[in-house]
């Protein structure tokens, strides 16, 4: 079924792996227009999508939930419930600033092991939207500000 439906559609999905190979500029092209192609692989598809627009929909739909709590020292902490990463400085800048690299950590430590761990799989999302955004997208998304 799938096979009928990749020879239709052949600029926006393919049958299989050396199909596409064959076919990797329009491929990339394709998903650089903004639209979403398709592999099969077996049972499996898979989607080939811009980066950009890819980040966009995940700083969209993947909540930040960052909370920034004020220390009695007059310094600040940032917290993310449900992921295992913190942040501490002497000024809220300062402290959003180290929050982008703990969170860049945690996306090398996700991409190494923690994907197996069950009780971080879900954070795919949060993973992808740190690796295809720079420090100023990231730290805008913290900020509640993602565009």
């Amino acid at each position: 079924m799938y096979a009928a439906y990749a020879h239709a559609m052949s600029s926006t999905a393919y049958a299989g792996f050396r199909d596409a190979r064959d076919h990797l500029k329009p491929i990339l092209d394709v998903a650089g227009s903004g639209r979403m192609v398709t592999v099969a692989r077996g049972d499996e598809v898979f989607a080939v999508v811009s980066g950009e627009k890819l980040r966009q929909f995940l700083a969209a739909t993947v909540p930040s939930r960052a909370g920034v709590v004020a220390q009695e020292d007059g310094s600040f902490a940032v917290v993310i419930p449900g992921v295992p990463v913190a942040a501490e400085a002497t000024t809220l800048d300062a402290t959003l600033d180290e929050m982008v690299v703990v969170l860049r950590d945690y996306a090398d430590d996700w991409e190494v092991d923690l994907y197996l761990a069950p009780n971080h799989q879900g954070n795919w999302g949060l993973v992808n939207l740190i690796r295809l955004s720079d420090d100023h997208q990231l730290r805008d998304w913290l900020e509640g500000k993602a565009r």
